[in-house]
């Protein structure tokens, strides 16, 4: 089985992020949530070229959370699992028309918190260990500020947490690798990016975010790499980085 290759700098480091933080131990089950962007693609795509090479032994399945509830046709995600031997399901959810019946304030919060609790049930359900999402550096900055902004915290997710309800891991192995990058090598790879537009997203709190990362990272040299540097320095001065394996 031939798997695409990512480029030596993206490969290291995804491997440093796994390394840093104990992401994958011996026999962990994982499922990736496959929402079909560039971010989830790249993230199952290593998953799986690491599986394959790795003396480290785990399994590895993808799941889609479909938030139209069954109006989305995933056939080449469906494909695309198909092709690297990686077991695969959708569940379809109605989150849109939940987003729109309560006139939701927050709709990308809503849809993120409603997808993984369904990824959850799924893989608690399925005998999986580990949750793996498909958070960047990007995403780092942005939820830094957002919570900032809109909520007077300081915080953000970490690369490796833990769920008590469904007892799983959850890991983040892209969180070293910035957005621009991760689109470069799906771009290059050729991966099938979901032709996919929310229709909530242009006017959320998020975009709004990422525009303004954007201005300031044109003057602000290492920007994203300073607040990932300021998080881990004040996450491991609380131990809420790394948890105990």
């Amino acid at each position: 089985m031939n798997i695409p290759e990512l480029t030596r700098n993206s490969r290291r480091k995804i491997g440093e992020a796994i390394h840093d933080f104990s992401l994958i131990r011996d026999g962990d089950r994982l499922m990736v949530g496959l929402s079909g962007g560039k971010d989830s693609l790249v993230l199952l795509l290593s998953l799986k070229a690491l599986q394959m090479r790795s003396p480290v032994s785990f399994g590895l399945e993808a799941c889609t959370v479909d938030a139209t509830d069954g109006q989305t046709n995933y056939s080449v995600l469906r494909d695309f699992c198909a092709s690297f031997n990686v077991p695969y399901k959708v569940i379809p959810v109605p989150i849109y028309r939940l987003i729109e019946e309560r006139n939701e304030q927050s709709p990308c919060s809503f849809c993120a918190n409603f997808r993984r609790g369904v990824l959850s049930s799924a893989a608690h359900e399925n005998g999986c260990s580990t949750l793996c999402l498909g958070h960047h550096l990007d995403d780092v900055v942005e939820t830094t500020l957002m919570n900032l902004f809109f909520s007077g915290r300081f915080d953000c997710f970490m690369p490796l947490t833990w769920q008590d309800r469904t007892a799983l891991r959850v890991i983040r192995p892209l969180v070293y690798l910035e957005e621009s990058q991760i689109s470069r090598e799906a771009e290059r790879l050729h991966l099938p990016v979901l032709d996919f537009l929310c229709r909530f997203s242009p006017d959320s709190r998020r975009a709004w975010v990422k525009k303004q990362v954007a201005i300031l990272s044109q003057s602000v040299c290492n920007l994203k790499q300073n607040f990932l540097h300021a998080l881990r320095s004040e996450k491991s001065s609380l131990k809420g980085w790394h948890l105990p394996v």
